[in-house]
């Protein structure tokens, strides 16, 4: 009778265990005697009877459910287990590591700012990580009526929740619409607190929150780089030298650094020509693209700077005075 009874020995374990699974329900809920319980590292084992918890086995290793778990149930609570028809009990193996989770706004929110009055459509993406905090509060309210619960149960409630945050922490804290990034870090906390305080209702810590990247309209992404163009070159002096050294660190035989300089040059040409309009044309060309001796610092036609007492450019050869 006892080789009958060890052959139907159950092992206790959760051997499918993934990191994409927070909580695992034993399929059984009769424990035969001589059965050994298996905790691998990253798992709790937690015994639950007429669905309130009995005991907890936090420590990884193997344990005999006739010497070791029995007699722990029976002192922690004072329960009585018999062994006539088998353990009546539910074993949930939860998952006790820190879990990192993708996550995206579904469609785009409006974010209100003063310059639109519908709000400026944006989308966010990054990441949070999460873990159970609270075994009590989670077969509660989620054990007892789940034999699995996953990331993309944990990711469906916190998105559920992210587009109303993320519009409390953008614009009601003041937030710069167009900057969003460069206040990520507070942005993200503030979520992170209100998201824990929601999650922890259910047993589960959200332990960080980031924001990754944050899109704008098309539109808006064009004005940008324009925007971010124009300030490039407001500088023709900066940009001038910027170009002409790095042409002359990369060329050696004077070919980057002659494309560099007539770069340059047509830079500061055009430069020229704005400053002149906004003289009011004191240094206007002639019909024939020459100019007055004296009357400009530049040559008109190539912009290199001309030798004072010269008719004609000394880089191009464009007449500088009339007959």
């Amino acid at each position: 009778m006892g080789i009958l009874s060890n052959q139907f020995a159950d092992v206790i374990e959760w051997t499918q265990y993934n990191e994409e699974t927070l909580f695992w329900k034993w399929p059984e809920t009769e424990i035969k005697k001589g059965s050994r319980l298996v905790i691998r590292q990253g798992q709790d084992a937690v015994f639950m009877y007429n669905g309130k918890v009995e005991g907890i086995f936090e420590d990884e290793g193997s344990y005999e459910v006739d010497t070791d778990i029995i007699p722990f149930l029976s002192t922690l609570k004072g329960f009585k287990f018999g062994f006539k028809s088998g353990l009546k009990a539910e074993v949930l193996f939860v998952n006790t590591k820190e879990v990192l989770v993708k996550w995206g706004t579904k469609n785009a929110i409006n974010i209100p700012t003063a310059e639109l009055k519908g709000g400026m459509p944006i989308r966010a993406f990054g990441t949070f990580t999460v873990k159970i905090s609270d075994h009590d509060l989670l077969i509660d309210k989620v054990a007892g009526i789940k034999n699995i619960f996953t990331v993309s149960d944990v990711k469906e409630r916190v998105v559920s929740q992210l587009d109303q945050l993320l519009m409390k922490w953008i614009a009601s804290e003041g937030k710069d619409i167009f900057n969003i990034q460069a206040n990520s870090i507070q942005i993200s906390e503030g979520i992170r607190e209100d998201l824990d305080y929601e999650m922890r209702k259910i047993g589960i810590a959200v332990t960080s929150f980031a924001i990754s990247s944050v899109t704008y309209p098309e539109e808006i992404q064009n004005m940008v780089q324009k925007v971010a163009g124009q300030s490039m070159v407001d500088d023709v002096g900066k940009y001038q030298q910027v170009a002409l050294g790095d042409a002359i660190a990369e060329g050696k035989d004077g070919g980057a650094a002659a494309t560099a300089a007539t770069i340059a040059a047509g830079l500061q040409m055009g430069s020229n020509l704005v400053n002149n309009a906004s003289q009011g044309g004191n240094n206007a060309y002639n019909g024939n693209g020459s100019a007055p001796q004296g009357a400009l610092n530049f040559c008109p036609n190539c912009g290199v700077k001309i030798i004072p007492g010269n008719n004609f450019c000394a880089n191009c050869g464009q007449k500088l005075s009339l007959d």
